[in-house]
């Protein structure tokens, strides 16, 4: 399929946000709660993010001013329930912030951080299933879908978190974030990888002789079937050289797993410290994180190709 560049941003920026906060909650939960300077900052820093990604979102829609109109079909949409959800988790989370700031009881924070968890649980199930549930595209209709958008959207806003604590002095917080982030970045790696080998297994039910009708014989397509392009030959084809997909996929292995992990033991061994490593990590996994998401949609054989194959 033809990787929409909005979408792209929208789930990597979410995803690192709800990362973010998520690490935020567990800790302040946990009862390690970094100074309330820092957990603002941080929780509008994350609100800053999800804003930039739902305005990429805005952006991907041919006419953003009936967007309210998504939220219609919430019954059987999973699209219209991470709509409803995105703007609850961003609610969410500018209250907790406003509650740091204001010095609420903890109490009512632990509240607002446990609805902050809540939320971006459910705002990960929403954009996994927006996916998932597509049971034409095979790369999509299985559960490490969601599985997948979820760990790596957690390792990278833990490692984001880390990167923020060890710039802001809050030393403790990331050190006990350290090996979460390590482990997070692991997880989001096997399944990752996993997803890749499921696809590479995948045999076509298709050919082109079917998708044609023209069962008895060898159907070799020569043109589009279009002397113009159309919303089929733009839409499920990325149009990108032959070798762009064989070159991206081992290039967002190593940027958004392999080297983050390799950063992070060594800041766990000891062998590496300060803030350097840490926001390495983030950059490195931010560029690979973009560029799995573009292969995301780039490795789809979508079916209907099969009858535009010359576009292909």
């Amino acid at each position: 399929m033809n990787p929409s560049l909005s979408i792209v941003v929208f789930t990597t920026l979410a995803g690192s946000a709800q990362g973010l906060v998520v690490a935020l909650a567990l800790a302040a939960l946990a009862g390690a709660a970094p100074a309330p300077g820092f957990l603002q900052a941080s929780l509008l820093l994350a609100e800053a993010l999800l804003g930039v990604a739902l305005g990429a979102a805005f952006a991907h829609l041919g006419r953003p001013a009936r967007a309210w109109r998504a939220v219609a079909m919430w019954r059987t949409s999973w699209m219209s329930r991470e709509v409803i959800v995105l703007p609850a988790f961003m609610a969410a989370t500018a209250a907790w912030a406003l509650a740091v700031r204001l010095e609420l009881p903890g109490s009512a924070q632990a509240a607002l951080a446990l609805a902050a968890l809540a939320l971006s649980a459910l705002l990960w199930l929403c954009t996994g299933m927006v996916y998932a549930c597509l049971r034409v595209v095979r790369e999509w209709a299985h559960p490490l879908t969601v599985l997948n958008y979820t760990l790596m959207g957690q390792a990278s806003g833990c490692v984001l978190a880390g990167a923020l604590a060890t710039s802001a002095g809050e030393d403790a917080l990331a050190a006990a974030l350290l090996p979460w982030a390590l482990g997070l970045t692991v997880l989001a790696w096997a399944g990752r990888l996993g997803a890749l080998r499921r696809n590479d297994a995948l045999v076509p039910r298709s050919t082109p002789q079917s998708a044609t009708g023209l069962g008895g014989m060898r159907v070799v397509q020569l043109s589009m079937g279009f002397t113009g392009g159309s919303h089929s030959t733009q839409e499920f084809f990325h149009r990108a050289p032959g070798g762009t997909l064989r070159l991206v996929r081992p290039a967002f292995v190593l940027l958004a797993f392999k080297l983050p992990v390799l950063l992070l033991a060594l800041c766990w061994a000891g062998v590496w410290d300060g803030l350097f490593p840490w926001w390495l990590a983030v950059l490195l996994q931010s560029a690979g994180l973009l560029a799995e998401r573009w292969f995301f949609f780039a490795q789809v054989r979508h079916p209907q190709n099969l009858y535009y194959q010359a576009v292909a």
